[in-house]
């Protein structure tokens, strides 16, 4: 009597722990979207992301993310960015519905490198640099499609540049961007 209802109980344990997550663990995100710097312009930016749900309500992952943009396009010259990031990110959905809309927060490793031209013969070259960052993001998950926002917060860099008489000067660039984008992912559905 004790083993069957030592069993009993073990059954409906395991059944609550079964029906309890209604989705996959693994997802594999593919997104592609717009990114506007903070000081201005536009460009384009492609992210790759693996995550694991701990639950059905919170997943961790990882994000590498590419985005290239253009800075102060006018008569005057023009400044082009490429970032790269690798970073960890988290997830909390705030429903377990087709339409599941989510907070999250993720921090990790921005690469940066900038090039300056000017129509007056000024010309700057910016070095590579790392910086760490975070971003606070907003999104929603549709099926196997989704639309998220994030802000990716970075440190400024100093970038030097030289006029057609050869002085040298420096200057600030700033490295943080919003970035919104349009993905899909392949697993982690509904079971």
């Amino acid at each position: 009597m004790r083993n069957f209802l030592l069993s009993l109980v073990l059954l409906a344990c395991s059944s609550a722990v079964v029906s309890a997550q209604n989705y996959k663990p693994f997802k594999l995100g593919l997104g592609l979207g717009y990114a506007h710097p903070s000081d201005g312009g536009g460009g384009v930016l492609f992210d790759f992301e693996p995550a694991y749900r701990i639950n059905d309500a919170i997943a961790v992952g990882l994000r590498i993310e590419s985005a290239w943009m253009a800075r102060g396009l006018d008569d005057s010259g023009a400044d082009v960015s490429a970032n790269g990031s690798y970073s960890l990110n988290g997830q909390y959905y705030l429903s377990d519905s087709k339409v599941r809309p989510y907070v999250g927060l993720g921090f990790g490793l921005f690469s940066s490198a900038s090039v300056s031209v000017s129509n007056n013969g000024s010309a700057g070259a910016d070095a590579s640099e790392n910086k760490f960052g975070f971003y606070p993001r907003l999104g929603i998950d549709i099926g196997h499609f989704n639309i998220n926002f994030d802000y990716n917060i970075i440190g400024k860099s100093e970038g030097t540049a030289s006029d057609s008489q050869g002085r040298t000067f420096t200057y600030d660039i700033k490295n943080s961007y919003f970035g919104i984008r349009l993905g899909a992912f392949i697993f982690g559905g509904e079971n």
